[in-house]
Order: C-alpha cells, then sequence, then structure tokens
C-alpha cells in the first residue's frame, strides 16, 4: 500500500473507528451496573486500616 491510501484509509475509516471507540467507551462508563464500581473506587482513598503508607525503607510492614 502506498502512502497515499493508508492515508485515505485513516481519514475515513480511521475516524470512524475512533469516534466509535469514544462512544463505547462513554457508554461503558455510564451504564446502569457500574454504579457499584464507581460507588467503591471513590471511597478507597477514605478506607482506613487496609493498608498503610510505606515507612522510611519503602515498605508499609515494617514497625
Amino acid at each position: 500500500m502506498t502512502h497515499e491510501a493508508l492515508r485515505h484509509f485513516a481519514d475515513s475509516w480511521g475516524l470512524l473507528l475512533l469516534v466509535a471507540i469514544f462512544v463505547t467507551a462513554v457508554a461503558w462508563t455510564f451504564r446502569p451496573g457500574a454504579r457499584a464500581h464507581h460507588e467503591a473506587a471513590r471511597m478507597i482513598p477514605f478506607r482506613d486500616g487496609e493498608a498503610e503508607a510505606p515507612g522510611p525503607g519503602g515498605r508499609g510492614d515494617e514497625r
């Protein structure tokens, strides 16, 4: 394939492919079943005692 043919393909079908991927990603994010997952992910910073911050040595299990 020549450069001209690849460029023509990217200008036409490539744009449609990228739009389809974007619409799929947005629809997947806002689907009704995703609410529980997003709620769990939203609360990760507020969990207490499940994981400790790393100490001076870089590991979290040193006391």
